[in-house]
């Protein structure tokens, strides 16, 4: 550059600073009234009741954040807590804080932020978004609106990008965004998927400068809407999407089914919502807090205790617990509906509800390991057994916290052990004390005689652990292992290919910028200097993130810990056999003729089992007798045409019987899986069972708190057979 076409470039940005400086001095700004008019008059901005809708601002730079975070809290009548930001310098468990408070607490309106929150925060609680400025790479453009559209929105997004009319930055992006709105249609929205994929012959950014450059030639426009054109063909963002979403794992037709298995077994033995309500309602009043009903099944809560809030800090790994909830809800379906705020769906997991949970077992937790007596109203042995509550965790590599020795939490399960008087091991279901009850007072001294026993000196606890060792634990540690070495992997392979391109980038800037300056050439606010800072920054950060994945895959298993145990007693040692009046196919003690005393009932089940069984077979199905292990049902039994599972839960009664009793394990699962699961009727006389019946969604109603089983008339139960 010679000294003449400097001083030209001299007095130009003179001529920009003058003019600058007299918008400056003018207090009106074009662009951010065109904001504060779609803020105020945009309808869109409200619900139907008037109330603000919650709004996502992103923009570029930290300074005009800075700005439209005053003008947007003077915009709202200085409402306290209204607006939130997030920049670069927002420490990562802040950014989840703010993340949680726009979520969920109802004074939170607007979320300010720069290009720093489009990396993995959720924002989903929105679904309007402001482009204040537009970035000049189609890859953020795709993040920042990949925080409110994503799978779970229910409601439409809209996005505003702000753009100054008649400059050539304004036609390269009206053109641009026409065409997305135009592929947005033909790809159901599936284009924002791809955006930073789609320039590959020229860069967005070499657009823009060259649309600049070229702003004196008449062909300028043509020849940018030939180049979006080109770029934006609707084959090539069709093949994008397909390569996209064929990138995934490959799974095998057996894995698929094993995935598909785990799935369905565990939707038939979930917790059911009322269940975790219950207890949340009840332990939130203990310690003080009040839930007010807005909608069915649907509350606010307007402060929480500082107690709990207290807990969170101690235990917290995630989002924080908030002050208050808008809404929260126990029902997954009740999370968001129509012209109501969406709720915080409180399951486990949920910080508000694992802090609630902590207090209650850190006040009970010496109960736990005093132990128990419980009744086992189903009379599944004839003798006591002990039952043990053995936690088992899985951890990684990393520290939980910073400054603290213990290893990161990966998975955590309770598993529960019987040993019978024999000395045998074996697991006793996902949950086996919903099934039992609780003793009564007069059975006291009958208890105290079999506490006496000599079986429960020895050292049953190391039994039961060493049980847990070699059965339990090397389960859990496997099922945990394979599932987080792909994703680490593919985590791995992906932040390196991502960061190794950046770093790339800024090492020929960084070599680009030196040559310019060893020219004379002035390289502007951009230098070599702060080129190899971030190149220098970005290699530390992929080794950072190359050591975290490599601790991450370090993944080993604690010593089981037992957390408690019960002793189960069968009921009929302890209360008297009663007939009933109904004639229940329960009673304890019957005339042999009716045949269906307890003895004839267990052979009945036997039998049963063998009718079922043989049934399924003939039906092309495959079944297997699971019945040992307690789950809720009896036979699991693939389909032999769809191939998915059926839950079976097989009772055999004399004909005679009126009533049949189901746990309350087997309620939870019909109620559960109402279309997988069954009950099969057979009837059982003389030694001969004969062929099943089969009664499908016979339960709609919840189950109560405190039962543990339930009777169920026979001649009610078949109105549901096929």
């Amino acid at each position: 550059m010679t000294i003449a076409e400097l001083e030209a470039e001299i007095e130009i940005l003179r001529g920009l600073e003058a003019e600058a400086k007299g918008v400056l001095q003018s207090g009106r700004d074009t662009k951010w009234v065109k904001l504060a008019e779609a803020l105020s008059d945009n309808k869109l901005m409200f619900d139907p009741h008037g109330n603000r809708r919650k709004l996502v601002i992103f923009t570029e730079h930290r300074d005009t954040l800075r700005y439209l975070e005053r003008k947007l809290t003077s915009l709202l009548k200085g409402a306290e807590n209204a607006v939130v930001t997030i920049h670069g310098q927002t420490p990562r468990d802040k950014r989840r804080a703010i993340q949680e408070a726009f979520t969920n607490d109802p004074e939170v309106l607007v979320f300010l932020a720069t290009d720093a929150a489009g990396e993995g925060i959720n924002l989903q609680r929105a679904h309007l978004m402001v482009n204040y400025d537009l970035p000049w790479n189609p890859n953020r453009l795709e993040q920042r609106f990949g925080r409110i559209h994503r799978i779970g929105q229910r409601e439409e997004c809209h996005l505003w990008n702000l753009i100054a009319e008649e400059t050539r930055e304004s036609d390269v992006f009206l053109r641009l965004l026409q065409k997305l709105e135009q592929e947005c249609q033909s790809l159901k929205g599936a284009v924002f998927d791809v955006l930073g994929q789609m320039f590959q012959t020229k860069s967005l950014k070499e657009l823009l400068i060259e649309a600049v450059r070229r702003s004196d030639d008449p062909s300028t426009k043509d020849y940018l809407n030939q180049t979006i054109e080109s770029e934006f063909e609707h084959e090539r963002l069709q093949q994008l999407v397909d390569e996209r979403s064929l990138g995934n794992e490959a799974l095998t037709d057996t894995r698929i089914r094993e995935l598909c298995d785990q799935m369905e077994r565990a939707q038939v033995r979930k917790l059911q919502p009322h269940h975790v309500g219950a207890f949340f309602e009840a332990a939130f009043a203990k310690f003080g807090g009040r839930m007010v009903q807005k909608e069915a099944n649907r509350y606010e809560i307007r402060n929480v205790p500082a107690e709990i809030r207290r807990r969170d800090r101690v235990i917290g790994r995630g989002a924080p617990v908030l002050k208050a909830y808008e809404r929260i809800t126990f029902y997954k379906d009740r999370v968001r509906i129509d012209g109501k705020p969406p709720a915080a769906l409180v399951a486990p997991g949920h910080p508000l509800l694992d802090s609630l949970i902590d207090l209650v077992l850190e006040s009970n937790r010496d109960l736990l390991r005093q132990g128990t007596v419980l009744v086992d109203p189903s009379n599944r042995t004839n003798q006591p057994r002990l039952l043990y509550y053995i936690q088992s965790d899985i951890t990684d590599g990393r520290n939980s916290r910073p400054g603290s020795t213990d290893k990161r939490l990966l998975s955590q399960q309770l598993k529960f052990v019987e040993i019978t008087q024999s000395g045998e091991c074996h697991q006793a279901g996902y949950a086996p004390y919903l099934d039992y009850e609780r003793p009564r007072e007069e059975e006291r001294e009958k208890i105290e005689t079999l506490l006496d026993s000599d079986w429960l000196t020895g050292d049953l606890e190391k039994q039961a652990r060493r049980y847990a060792i070699g059965e339990l634990v090397p389960n859990h540690l496997k099922e945990v292992r394979t599932r987080r070495e792909h994703f680490l992997n593919k985590t791995r392979n992906q932040v390196h290919d991502r960061l190794k391109r950046e770093i790339s980038y800024w090492d020929n800037r960084m070599v680009e910028l030196e040559t310019k300056e060893r020219a004379g050439k002035s390289p502007g606010k951009l230098n070599s200097t702060i080129a190899r800072r971030r190149r220098d920054g970005l290699t530390e950060r992929l080794n950072t993130r190359m050591l975290e994945i490599e601790q991450e895959k370090q993944i080993s298993a604690l010593p089981p810990v037992i957390i408690g145990g019960a002793l189960v007693i069968p009921e009929r040692l302890l209360r008297e056999q009663v007939v009933e009046p109904e004639h229940s196919a329960v009673v304890r003690e019957d005339p042999p003729e009716y045949g269906y005393g307890v003895r004839n009932t267990e052979e009945s089940e036997l039998l049963a089992m063998d009718s079922v069984m043989d049934y399924e077979r003939s039906l092309g199905n495959e079944p297997i007798d699971i019945s040992h292990e307690n789950r809720g049902y009896d036979i699991e039994s693939r389909d032999g045409k769809t191939k998915n599972l059926r839950f079976i839960e097989v009772k055999g009664r004399h004909p005679s019987a009126l009533k049949i009793m189901l746990t309350r394990n087997e309620l939870l699962c019909a109620l559960n899986e109402p279309e997988r699961w069954m009950l099969a009727y057979v009837a059982v006389e003389n030694g001969k069972a004969q062929q099943p019946i089969y009664a499908t969604r016979p339960f709609h109603d919840g189950v109560p708190f405190n039962a543990s089983t339930f009777k169920v008339e026979i001649a009610k139960l078949l109105e549901f057979s096929d």
